[in-house]
């Protein structure tokens, strides 16, 4: 992918310049890479208009004096935005405007009327213009106009492209998230828009548990992006002001005794790549307005220089944490947290995507089995039993080190032992706290209280579906011997029979 040429960082500039675009918007993004077209046939209002948009930035005006060639020039050139001088002689503005909604319903047209004619600029507006200009043409007028014309295009082009993506199951891209093995829907919706949204600049929040592959989907968005520059990573949560600013802006040389070279930060490895900020949540509050600082005016000054930088790295924020919580509570920037939620992605947790344990479990054992050089070993089906009722408070983390530890402890070949399995769900603490005691047993059973063998048969028969009839899981869900509850199935059959 190469740099933007030199027509597009001035339009850049241009909409960075007016308050009425998003933050951070490219012109790519919101559709101005098309030139502005003025349907005029004199050359003083082309001169003019194409004078206050070149000023601020937009060098492609081109214009066209007869309206029978527009349908020609706007399918062979496009258009980002159409001017039209509705007194042109033998031009129905009404009639051009109804046809433009019909053939291209998404580009926005300008009517610039006279000004003691402001009934047939009502009309304009009433056939689908986008907004009307009075003669002659206010500078700020015209540039606020171009401006939301070009940025509701591009959000409409957002939207419409974020629709499609998410109701398509298919990935354009799959060889990005090789890496992420999930066949759950909420998984795959997530990829579905880290996707969508690869193209655009906009900061990109990351949300979910340590260990569900949050990083995995940063570096999936900066593969899709295709942005030249590097994927930069950067733990920064429990940074104060100096260390955030030191690692981020980079510092000039003699700020420290050590420092004989200037240090470069990681916004400038960043480059015009991805820099992706890591438990952001946990920023001290100096530190907290410096990043918001980054993200308002997209520059920065090095540590003991006086020199501004253009930060063109994109930022992705990564977080454990609720940072919606977190700013209603005070402990993160209200500011901040709007600002780095431009697009949001959760990961989900690996007990809300069981489906996707056999799968994880296949590939890591392959994996393990490969880099261990253990021959061909089979996983056993009550392997998946087992793991069906832990909650993997580790996430998918846990689970890959499960299997490189089974398969280190396995000899070579055969089916893969159950045993360091089991030792690692019975010693790892739940993810979630246990349910609050019931405190009296008319909250479990309402009406008649069973029997304690009907208690029993019922506790048995649970415990064996959630096992898959395995005796062995069974058993240690009810926290029995093997031995025990072979004993109380061989009663429960004996007082059936009977």
């Amino acid at each position: 992918m190469t740099k933007n040429p030199p027509e597009t960082s001035r339009r850049n500039a241009f909409l960075h310049a007016h308050p009425w675009f998003a933050p951070q918007a490219s012109a790519a993004e919101l559709g101005s890479g098309q030139p502005v077209l003025l349907l005029d046939d004199t050359s003083g209002l082309l001169r003019s208009v194409s004078a206050m948009l070149n000023a601020a930035g937009v060098p492609a005006v081109i214009g066209e004096t007869d309206p029978q060639r527009l349908p020609a020039r706007l399918s062979e050139q496009g258009c980002g935005v159409l001017l039209v001088d509705a007194s042109l002689p033998e031009l129905e503005p009404e009639v051009l405007l109804a046809r433009l909604s019909a053939e291209q319903p998404d580009l926005p047209v300008i009517v610039l009327t006279e000004a003691h004619d402001p009934e047939a600029a009502m009309r304009c507006l009433q056939a689908g213009a986008f907004d009307f200009l009075v003669k002659p043409v206010d500078r700020t007028r015209l540039l606020a106009s171009v401006g939301r014309a070009l940025e509701i295009r591009g959000l409409k082009h957002e939207l419409a492209s974020l629709t499609q993506t998410m109701l398509d199951d298919r990935l354009d891209h799959p060889e990005a998230f090789a890496r992420l093995i999930a066949q759950d829907r909420s998984m795959r919706a997530a990829c579905r828009y880290i996707e969508a949204i690869a193209p655009l600049s906009q900061p990109v929040l990351i949300t979910g548990e340590t260990g569900t592959g949050r990083k995995l989907l940063a570096q999936a968005l900066h593969a899709v992006s295709g942005r030249p520059g590097a994927c930069v990573m950067v733990e920064v949560g429990g940074m104060d002001e100096r260390r955030f600013a030191e690692t981020l802006f980079g510092h000039r040389p003699g700020l420290h005794a050590e420092a004989g070279q200037p240090q470069e930060g990681r916004i400038g490895a960043a480059a015009d790549g991805t820099l992706v900020l890591l438990e952001v949540g946990e920023l001290a509050p100096a530190a907290q307005q410096l990043l918001l600082n980054l993200l308002q005016e997209r520059s920065f000054s090095p540590v003991g220089s006086g020199i501004v930088q253009e930060c063109r790295a994109r930022i992705v924020a990564i977080s454990r944490h609720d940072l919606a919580h977190q700013a209603d509570s005070g402990r993160l920037r209200k500011d901040l947290y709007y600002r780095l939620r431009a697009h949001h992605v959760h990961v989900p947790p690996l007990r809300s995507r069981r489906g996707d344990v056999p799968l994880l479990v296949e590939h890591f054992v392959a994996r393990a089995v490969e880099a261990l050089g253990k021959g061909d070993v089979h996983i056993p089906a009550e392997l998946y039993s087992l793991l069906r009722n832990h909650d993997f408070p580790g996430n998918v983390a846990e689970l890959e080190a499960m299997a490189y530890d089974a398969v280190a402890s396995h000899r070579s070949g055969g089916t893969l032992g159950l045993a360091s399995f089991r030792h690692c769900v019975s010693s790892t603490p739940d993810a979630l706290p246990p349910p609050p005691p019931v405190q009296s047993l008319s909250q479990l059973f309402p009406d008649r209280l069973p029997t304690l063998k009907e208690a029993e048969a019922f506790l048995v028969a649970e415990a064996l579906r959630r096992a898959d009839n395995n005796q062995g899981i069974a058993a240690g869900l009810l926290g029995l011997t093997r031995q025990a509850l072979n004993k109380r199935l061989v009663r429960g059959r004996q007082s059936s029979s009977h």
